[in-house]
Parts: C-alpha cells; structure tokens; sequence
C-alpha cells in the first residue's frame, strides 16, 4: 500500500519496497528518504508532482491530525500581594500570575526583563518553604544578592563542602529558605550512587538520589538550555531533582538553541513533554494499551520532522504558551520600562592568588610610608594610582571569562552589546575571545574609529563593541544596541554616564540596560560603592556633574584610607 500524509511544510510517503517506485519518487524534486522513519518525504513545492506521482502508482493520502491554533492568550493579571522589598513592573507582575497558576514552566523571556524577580516573588506568592535554585557557577552571588539585598528578607545558603553534610540543618532550624547549587555541584551534594551497567547508555533509574532531595518543594533552574542535550548527567541529576515538585521554574532566554529536539529535556524536566503533545492521539499497541506516554515520539514526529528539523511550529508555540511557558520581547513591555536600568553582576575572580598577592603588596606600602587618607601629597598619590590601576586590571582580568559568558547570552538573543573596559589590554583580550568583535580604543584613527563604530551601527554580523572608557564614552553614538556592559570602572561617576549615553541618546527605541562586573572582594566593589555615593552627591548638590580631576582625586584618596584601615 501507498500512503500519502500531509504536513505542514511537505508530505511523508510510505510504501513498501519495490525498485520502480524508488526509482520514480527520486525524480521528485526535493524528495529525500528519511532512514530513521522509513518514509519518504517530499517538500510542498512538489506537490503537484507528486499528485502526478500518486495518480500513477495509485497512492492513498492521509491528512495531518489538525489542531485549532487559535490567538495565545494574554498572560493573567496578578491579584495577589508579594511582601517584596522592591515592586515588580507590570509586566513581571503578569509572569508571577502565569507561574502561580501553572506551577511548573519555563520562563523565557529576553534577557534583560527580570527572570530572575518572577522567579523568586513566584515561590513567595506561593509560600514556598525550601527552594533550590541551580545555576552556573558564576552567578551564585548574584542569586544570593538578589534573594537577600533586592527581593526579600529570607537568606539564601551557597552550598560548599563546608556544609555539604550540614545544609538541610540550616533549613530545619528556620535559618535558611533558599539553598544556591551550580549545575557541576549536583552530583556531590544530591547524589548518593550511579550503578549504570557498563554496557548500557546512562539512564534516570541509574542514578539514586539523596533523600534531602525531598525537602525542596521548589526547585528554579537557571538557563536550563544547558540540559538541551538529554543524555548528559547534568541534565539527568537536573531531571531527577525536579521530579516530583510542586514549583519548578526553568529561565532561559534562549530555549530553543539549536532546533525544536532542544526542548524536549527542557520539557520533561518540567514534566510538561506529554501536555505539549496532548491533542495528538497516542498509538495504541497490539494489546490494546496507549504507547508513547512520556509524548517523545509524537513531539519527535510532529516537531522535528523525525529527528533534528523543524515542523508545525505554530502549533508548536500554540501548544508551549496553553501549557507552561511564556516570552516577552522588550519591545513588547517597553512602556512598563525606564529608559535606563543599572545592574551588579558580581563575579569570583580566576586569577585570586595573583590578586591577593598584589593587594598585600599594595598594603604593605601603604603601611611603609604611613599612608593615611588626611595626608597625602601628589606624589604619593600617584605611586599608590599606579598599584590601584595594576589591581583594577588583575581584577578585569579574572573577569573577562565571566563577561565573555554574558556577551555570548546577549547575542546568542538576538541582540548586540558594547562592552567598556578601562585597559587597552583588557579590550585586547576581550576582542580575542569574542570572533567579529570591533573595538575603539586611544590610538585609532578617525577612520578607524568611525569603521567600528559604523559597522556595528550598520551591520547585523557585527554584533559586539569593545571601547575603551575614554576614547569610547564620548563622540559616537552606539544605539544598535540597548545593552552595555562594564568590565572595569572608571574613576568619575560622570564617565560611566557618558559611556551609558552612547546608547541611550535620540535614535534608541529600547530600555537601556547597564550591567556592571564586579570581582569579589576586589577593588571593584570599593570603587563601585565610592562612585555611587558620588553620583548622588553630585546630583542633589549641584544638579550636574563637578569638578572631574577634584572628584577623581577624593575617590583615590578615600580608596587610600579604605586600604590603610585594612593594615590596622
């Protein structure tokens, strides 16, 4: 027999095996066997060859199964109070009520648009008791800034071998409600054995979990398209851990990374596989019984055209917003936005040993010369400047990897990022670990510098800047993109401002967002600190900005005292 089924971008063909039919569907333009199906599959533009085809060798066709797609629904209005310390946009306050009511989803929309708020006053709304939050090594502190300095009164745990035994203690005596875990941590802290046989591929039965396990109630998931790939023990421990919850929230702004096969571990660790999938009927075996209810195969075929295409999207994204996921573009909630945000990323440096090494040294002169911050003269100031910029620099330095992260999650959204560094080496280095970057610094020419600055404005492939504060924070305007990043500080609150400016000034559409990269325990967060107190100084006092060499002098001296304290 020849069947004949349609879909939405081509047709799937079957028949048995004989020599002339091959012969004669290989004609068709476009048609392809698909070895892992067993079918033929011919593309909707020939379809009227195949017509052709099917009224000689007299096949029978098949409509696809049909879904209604209809409009997606608007996310519900949140009608609850959050005790927050902070209040949420409108927008953010639109995801919680989605969250609340759908309890398991993942959360994707564009970087920049607070997952992490919608996260965190979800699970409050809810009244949570313990929650795990997983996420790449590199933004645990900052999980805990914003858990405990931002959002709530709770505290938050990061978990170490400290208290790798000790942790569910913390929660049993009501000190501790949010407990912090980066993916390649799961294993030693969550897993008690694998006994995977050595000929077998690793699967979820494979693996024994820790009881502790059962204490979450919630468990969020930062960029949980790190478990794209379902055969991982990253992913499986991450499968593991969220099975069984009441509220497991994913956040990604890049769910889909690759094609639709993307998602299918994303959407089986939020136990949503079989929803998206639902309207299809699921095969009936021989004995009666429904097959396929994890839903894979019907999202394999339906989605993915057997495997690693794309099929049926619209439906696809139908199915994905009724069930458990939602994305919103900033342009779509610029109206609830200000025109700039300022953010902390906080970052344990790479290169520690080298810093500290420095800042001892930096110390013990301070302590030599009997530095105090009431009496300094010129040039003692500019010999301590030279060992401050040197721990600006080794801060940045153990940085860039962070920040280089941060860049590839902008774009990998779609969006373009400046990034602004003090050092010509820090832009040199950054340039060289992200491919097709342009950069502005000092020493460039005109031409040079309006080649950068015209092909990042102009051309989609160009997708990165990297400027030096001081040769990039005046004279050229950057609005192609709407978010800046700073891997060093300047000295002067007003140069942080230019360097913003580049983007937000006439021409932007979108809300500006400023992320600034702070090292712990560094230099960093005493400058930031300096510089904040200033700016608001500056702004009540005189409205503007004052004397730059005077401001920039007071910021030196008051980091002086700052490191002086340290050696009492």
């Amino acid at each position: 027999m020849l069947d004949i089924t349609e879909t939405d971008n081509g047709y799937e063909v079957k028949f048995a095996y004989k020599p002339y039919l091959v012969t004669a569907i290989k004609k068709i333009p476009g048609a392809r066997f698909n070895g892992g199906k067993k079918h033929w599959w011919v593309p909707a533009s020939s379809g009227n060859a195949l017509l052709n085809w099917a009224g000689v060798f007299g096949a029978k066709a098949k409509p696809q199964t049909v879904i209604e797609i209809g409009e997606i629904d608007p996310l519900p209005e949140l009608t609850v109070d959050i005790p927050l310390k902070k209040q949420m946009f409108t927008f953010q306050g639109r995801g919680v009520a989605y969250n609340l009511i759908h309890k398991r989803v993942i959360v994707g929309d564009q970087p920049g648009l607070g997952k992490t708020a919608q996260a965190i006053a979800t699970v409050e709304a809810a009244d949570c008791k313990c929650v795990l939050v997983i996420c790449p090594a590199t933004i645990r502190e900052n999980w805990k800034r914003e858990i405990e300095d931002i959002w709530t009164n709770k505290k938050a745990l990061i978990l170490t071998d400290r208290v790798k035994t000790t942790w569910p203690t913390f929660y049993k005596v009501g000190m501790i409600k949010y407990f912090i875990c980066n993916y390649e941590s799961l294993k030693k802290y969550f897993v008690e054995e694998i006994n995977k046989p050595e000929d077998k591929p690793m699967r979820l039965n494979h693996i024994k979990f820790r009881d502790t396990i059962d204490l979450f109630d919630a468990v969020i998931i930062d960029e949980i398209h790190r478990c794209k790939d379902g055969k991982t023990q990253q992913s499986k421990f991450v499968m593991g851990i969220a099975r069984g919850k009441e509220y497991v929230l994913a956040l990604t702004g890049t769910p889909v990374v690759n094609k639709p096969i993307d998602l299918v571990p994303q959407l089986h660790i939020i136990g949503h596989l079989a929803s998206v999938v639902s309207h299809i009927p699921a095969p009936v075996g021989k004995d009666g019984k429904l097959g396929d209810v994890s839903g894979y195969k019907r999202f394999v075929d339906r989605f993915c055209q057997g495997w690693n295409q794309a099929s049926n999207l619209k439906e696809l994204n139908y199915m994905l917003h009724k069930h458990c996921f939602y994305r919103r573009e900033k342009s779509e909630v610029l109206k609830d936005l200000p025109d700039k945000m300022r953010s902390i990323l906080k970052c344990d440096i790479e290169n520690r040993p080298e810093y500290s090494h420095a800042e001892n040294e930096f110390k013990n002169f301070l302590k030599s010369a009997g530095f105090s911050s009431g009496q300094i003269d010129k040039s003692m100031r500019a010999e301590a400047l030279v060992k401050m910029m040197l721990l600006k620099k080794l801060s940045a330095r153990g940085k860039i990897n962070e920040v280089v992260e941060h860049v590839k999650e902008v774009v990998e959204a779609g969006e373009k990022i400046v990034v602004f560094a003090w050092h010509r080496e820090i832009v040199y280095a950054l340039k060289e670990a992200i491919p097709g970057a342009v950069t502005i610094v000092g020493d460039d020419s005109m031409d040079q510098r309006q080649r950068a600055v015209d092909g990042f404005q102009n051309n989609p492939k160009v997708q990165v800047i990297i400027c030096n504060i001081k040769s990039g924070g005046v004279g050229i305007t950057l609005t192609a993109s709407s978010r800046v990043a700073f891997i060093e500080l300047p000295w002067h609150p007003a140069d942080g401002e230019q360097c913003e400016d580049r983007c937000h000034r006439i021409g932007q559409k979108d809300s500006v967002q400023c992320s600034y990269f702070l090292g712990i325990n560094t230099i960093d967060e005493y400058i930031y600190e300096i510089i904040e107190k200033k700016r608001l100084i500056v702004n009540q006092v005189t409205g503007g900005e004052d004397n730059v060499e005077t401001v920039e002098r007071n910021i030196v001296d008051e980091l002086i005292g700052i490191f002086s304290k340290q050696n009492l």
